[in-house]
């Protein structure tokens, strides 16, 4: 049987490594085709050597030299730079599958192009969905080009999906970590740093979705992507804090039954569930002992975690909102990262800049581009860099 060719984006991230993995395990049926990273050369260059793809793609191309250097005894794997060329690399004709793990607004583009060269779409980059949404949606069911969610949450809504045909979704039911300061007072809050707010309490993940983790921010980008992968209005998508991460999330159906889908939290899962479906193949690893695990769920307090709230306001407000939200995001989540905002200032910065960017109804592709431009100047002037 033929190897499933796989095209990583952003394969030096937490999830792009996990996939590798998974492709290790499964040596059989997938192969690596092609991995893309931003800046993490040596990385990069160490995945190269030991999977063996045809093409690497450094998004940087500051550092295209370094990597052709450290590639050098590897002939075989063709060594490319730029946003460009990761646009280009996914529509290669051997490639089945594409794992969009780039992080933030840098996913959009490849996404696009993939979608267009009928790619099957393993989407783990959840800021495509955030930005652009309806775009993405109505691409994807002119090309018939498959999305289906590596987010362990949308992983399974999707797994509590299938099945279900035409049955009616009543509502969503959205499980949240709660982030290392669920229990915080906003006072608290007011003197959290950096490393307090990198110490998540049961996920392993890169800086930036730890911190959105945090805020809880990824929780709203995860309504809106949850709106838009299962064609529901974010008043049918209920977000629950759940601090043990064993139910992944749940759909309620219209006669009232809830499916929930439950495991240890590990992200391979929902990768491999992506790559396979709709078979399911072995996986190592732990097992959920649900004797061991209580399970709680709670109300996620609004006002404490105000960026969950202007992430749903945003979806109200539809258009270019969620796009300029999102880039709004990015700018205070490196600038808490390096210490130009305090924690609580992040949401009261996307706030102002949600005020003062232009607002698009109707937006095009072209527009989400100079939305994003826009938002990440007006967030850095009320920021003060």
């Amino acid at each position: 049987m033929k190897k499933k060719q796989i095209a990583i984006l952003g394969s030096t991230g937490s999830i792009g490594t996990q996939a590798l993995q998974v492709i290790e395990e499964h040596s059989d049926l997938y192969e690596a085709y092609c991995l893309t990273a931003n800046n993490h050369v040596e990385m990069l260059a160490e995945q190269a050597r030991r999977f063996k793809p045809a093409a690497v793609v450094i998004a940087n191309e500051e550092r295209y030299d370094e990597l052709k250097s450290l590639l050098a005894d590897e002939p075989d794997v063709k060594v490319y730079a730029g946003a460009k060329a990761i646009d280009e690399i996914v529509e290669a004709g051997p490639i089945d599958m594409v794992l969009t793990a780039m992080v933030g607004f840098a996913g959009l583009s490849p996404t696009i192009h993939a979608i267009k060269a009928r790619k099957t779409i393993c989407l783990a980059n959840k800021e495509t969905l955030v930005v652009a949404g309806e775009l993405i949606r109505d691409l994807a069911a002119h090309y018939r080009t498959p999305i289906l969610p590596v987010d362990s949450e949308h992983s399974a809504i999707f797994q509590c999906l299938a099945g279900e045909g035409d049955n009616r979704i009543e509502k969503i039911l959205l499980t949240a970590s709660g982030g290392p300061f669920r229990n915080f007072t906003m006072d608290k809050l007011k003197t959290v740093t950096k490393d307090d707010a990198l110490r998540h309490p049961t996920w392993d993940m890169g800086a930036k979705i730890t911190i959105d983790s945090a805020t809880m921010m990824n929780k709203g980008f995860e309504v809106i992507e949850a709106k838009w992968l299962f064609g529901v209005e974010a008043s049918q998508i209920e977000v629950l804090v759940h601090p043990q991460s064993i139910v992944h999330s749940a759909v309620q159906f219209c006669d009232g039954a809830v499916k929930a889908q439950l495991g240890v939290p590990d992200m391979r899962l929902p990768i491999q569930y992506a790559f396979s479906y709709p078979s399911r193949l072995h996986m190592s690893g732990e097992r959920l002992d649900l004797l061991s695990h209580p399970l709680e769920f709670y109300k996620p307090d609004l006002e404490k975690f105000r960026c969950l709230a202007l992430a749903f306001e945003a979806i109200e407000r539809g258009g270019n909102m969620p796009c300029i939200v999102n880039a709004a995001n990015e700018i205070v989540n490196r600038g808490f990262l390096e210490g130009k905002c305090g924690f609580v200032e992040m949401s009261d910065i996307i706030e102002k800049t949600m005020q003062r960017t232009t607002f698009d109804a109707k937006p095009t592709y072209e527009t989400y581009v100079a939305t994003d431009t826009e938002a990440r100047r007006i967030a850095l002037e009320v920021m003060g860099h």
